[in-house]
């Protein structure tokens, strides 16, 4: 196994985390999974011809796009998980909070971006804090931002029924002062990033069944031999004038 040197994590760990995470990834899509919903030809046709795509290339990426939007849970899954090789009381709960450490009395919510809860979300997040806090006179409570707007570690303060609220132990952290809290690095983060790309390739090399499966094309052109032809049949086939 090629050596990643990251120090605060194994080689055979983080290879086997980001197995795990590939393989949850979604790697195929057929024309039935592409049409789900229908997808809008008119639209496709604008985005070939405005950004001087070709056919094929404007339903490569509305396939990526299908894709993509079916992977943002795996991310979410390779933020939280990674935390199960910290060890030092760590743990990834199947409830409660996202990652916890009872032994130091830190209860953690993980999300992706900074902008990914509404207000409503973020109260009820706050208020599930509020509780722990309760419970546990020792705690404190983290809201870890993977992609936040700058490196932090504050004070979360929030409006909840009109009322201004803040406590120093209901704090707002981006992911790299989370990675300096847990693994005691705060490069840990950073050298995760540098080293990733080159993680990824591996898994994907030593594993070939991962690499994506996309018949849309095959399928498409059996009876027509256009695609644009073949795309408008695909959405419009019963109406006036396309049978």
């Amino acid at each position: 196994m090629r050596q990643y040197n990251l120090g605060f994590i194994s080689d055979e760990d983080i290879y086997s985390h980001v197995k795990n995470t590939v393989e949850s990834y979604r790697r195929e899509i057929t024309l039935k999974q592409f049409n789900e919903n229908i997808v809008d030809p008119i639209k496709l046709t604008f985005d070939s011809k405005v950004y001087g795509k070709s056919v094929y290339q404007a339903i490569e990426d509305e396939c990526f796009r299908q894709i993509d939007k079916s992977n943002t849970n795996r991310i979410g899954y390779f933020h939280q998980n990674i935390f199960r090789y910290a060890g030092n009381g760590w743990s990834v709960p199947t409830h409660g909070f996202d990652v916890e450490n009872e032994e130091k009395h830190i209860y953690v919510e993980l999300k992706n971006k900074h902008n990914t809860m509404n207000s409503a979300s973020s109260q009820k997040t706050y208020m599930k804090m509020q509780a722990k806090l309760l419970d546990d006179d020792e705690a404190t409570c983290y809201l870890v931002e993977a992609i936040s707007k700058k490196s932090k570690d504050e004070t979360w303060n929030i409006t909840l029924d009109n009322f201004k609220r803040s406590h120093k132990r209901i704090r707002r952290m981006s992911m790299d002062k989370f990675y300096g809290l847990v693994f005691g690095d705060y490069m840990a983060f950073f050298k995760l990033c540098k080293a990733l790309p080159q993680i990824i390739e591996d898994v994907v090399r030593d594993n070939l069944e991962l690499k994506l499966e996309n018949s849309v094309y095959e399928e498409l052109t059996k009876e027509h031999a256009d695609l644009l032809t073949a795309l408008y049949m695909l959405a419009f086939s019963t109406y006036e004038g396309f049978s």
